[in-house]
């Protein structure tokens, strides 16, 4: 990432309720640490949002000092989505994006809704080191 330009990462699956959530919070953490606030846009959404944040990734990602209890979330469309350098999908999507325009990643996560806690843990922690992984790969430098 060049200072004089801004790089866009979508977060998105089916019911922007889980794994998105938590890869947007763990992402929007990322860009604070790195000082990227002017270089970085994070874009969440699911292609069938459900109504609230699932409680079992509000009740983990508390555990990390994130409070996810009022997002909520969102439908996202696919111009939205074409807009973005980089799309990671969760392991559920049925996304067709350009992929001449955006770089889309499968993620091919687990699903945290109805899952024991200690599996929804695994799953934070995957994802937290995904994201980390990601900003490593667009800033080296840092």
């Amino acid at each position: 990432m060049s200072a004089d330009s801004t790089t866009k990462f979508g977060f998105v699956c089916v019911q922007n309720a889980g794994r998105s959530q938590m890869s947007t919070a763990f992402a929007e953490r990322e860009r604070e640490r790195r000082d990227l606030e002017d270089s970085v846009e994070i874009l969440t959404g699911g292609t069938h949002p459900a109504d609230h944040v699932h409680e079992e990734v509000v009740e983990v990602m508390g555990e990390e000092g994130f409070d996810l209890s009022e997002r909520t979330p969102r439908e996202v469309s696919t111009d939205e989505l074409e807009s973005c350098d980089i799309v990671a999908t969760m392991g559920c999507s049925t996304l067709e994006l350009d992929a001449e325009t955006v770089d889309v990643r499968d993620w091919a996560l687990d699903d945290p809704d109805g899952q024991e806690m200690e599996q929804v843990r695994e799953i934070r922690d995957d994802i937290e080191q995904r994201v980390v992984d990601l900003f490593d790969e667009f800033n080296p430098d840092d």
